[in-house]
């Protein structure tokens, strides 16, 4: 029986434990560029304990971010910060990972403690928004741009630059973002996509551009090194005739495995306004659970793991491989730690902390 504080090995990657930082957007770059402010963000986790550090989205292209203070992946210059960061992750016994991500209709706004408004380009946003379908995100939002085939090519390509780039500035895992409304999202999900072409309507057809994203960023990314994949297992919204459901989650799990993607990253919703979630500790936990049951693939449980036996707990009854761990995580840089001494597991410390270290009798 497995336990938080096991190792797990990924391709040639050994964990040296089971806890994930999530990626967790800062919104604290200028024109993509990380800073300072990540290396302590993202340093600070490493030091903390956990096994994997994932850097929050970070945007394959300048009109895919979230907001004009996303951090980005686009061009070269962008990589000497991000590689002084990995470097410090790895240096600290903590594997460096990224999220790569498109927004989609979501991009454009601005940042949460501004109210996430969308901005215009005389506000700092942009003037062109994509997504599968034009279908406006809420009601004070205007419609975006369908996406040509031509441009959902250069989506696909955007990623392959970033995933080698991500390469190049020493991160060892890549986690695609397909979740919480963002672009591939909004192409898998009914709701957000009437297309009538080749990339919409049939479930084949849906999923086509996470597996053409998948399969450009193997063209590049090394085969030992893993590959995860976030999505929303549900849209939450029952009632709609046609939205994603936990099912097809299942679906598309079993057909990044046969591409070779090495775990599923559960998490849920964020595409419509109208989902109706009831959330409360690990409500989430179920569908890493089941896509784990009926796929065999390795899963990460996300949302409201907050305790360490709560998150040990999952891993024991084998509900997930990882926890991928957010505002704890905020709360407590150094969960991994204090955890293992909630938890009665020896865990090492930075010899620049050891001092502090609780001792076990």
């Amino acid at each position: 029986m497995n336990h938080l504080y096991d190792p797990i090995k990924i391709k040639s990657i050994a964990f040296k434990n089971r806890i994930v930082v999530s990626p967790m957007c800062q919104y604290s770059s200028k024109d993509g560029f990380a800073n300072d402010w990540h290396l302590v963000h993202l340093g600070s986790r490493a030091v903390g304990g956990a096994a994997l550090v994932i850097a929050e989205a970070t945007a394959v292209s300048p009109e895919g971010r979230i907001t004009p203070a996303d951090l980005g992946l686009w061009k070269d210059e962008q990589i000497e910060f991000l590689k002084r960061i990995a470097t410090f992750i790895e240096a600290n016994n903590s594997v460096p990972g990224i999220q790569l991500a498109h927004a989609g209709r979501k991009s454009s706004k601005s940042e949460p403690w501004n109210g996430s408004e969308h901005l215009t380009p005389e506000q700092g946003g942009w003037a062109e928004v994509y997504a599968p379908s034009p279908i406006p995100l809420n009601d004070h939002t205007p419609p975006p741009l369908e996406l040509t085939t031509e441009q959902i090519g250069k989506v696909v390509q955007d990623f392959k630059a970033a995933a080698a780039r991500a390469l190049r500035a020493g991160f060892k895992v890549i986690e695609i973002h397909a979740a919480h409304g963002y672009l591939i999202h909004e192409f898998l999900s009914p709701l957000t996509n009437t297309r009538t072409d080749n990339y919409g309507g049939s479930f084949k057809n849906r999923i086509r551009l996470l597996e053409e994203i998948v399969a450009a960023v193997k063209e590049v990314w090394p085969v030992e090194l893993p590959l995860f994949v976030r999505v929303s297992a549900t849209d939450w919204v029952e009632e709609a005739p046609a939205s994603w459901t936990l099912s097809e989650s299942i679906r598309l799990a079993e057909e990044l495995k046969k591409m070779g993607v090495d775990l599923i990253d559960c998490s849920s919703g964020g595409n419509v306004p109208v989902q109706q979630i009831k959330p409360g500790p690990g409500y989430q936990t179920f569908f890493a659970q089941e896509i784990r049951r009926e796929t065999g693939i390795l899963t990460g449980a996300v949302g409201l793991i907050t305790h360490a036996h709560q998150a040990d707990h999952i891993i024991r009854t084998g509900q997930a491989d990882m926890v991928f761990i957010a505002r704890e995580f905020l709360r407590n840089p150094y969960f991994g730690l204090t955890a293992a001494t909630e938890l009665h597991q020896e865990e090492k410390w930075p010899v620049q902390y050891e001092r502090a270290k609780p001792r076990f009798k």
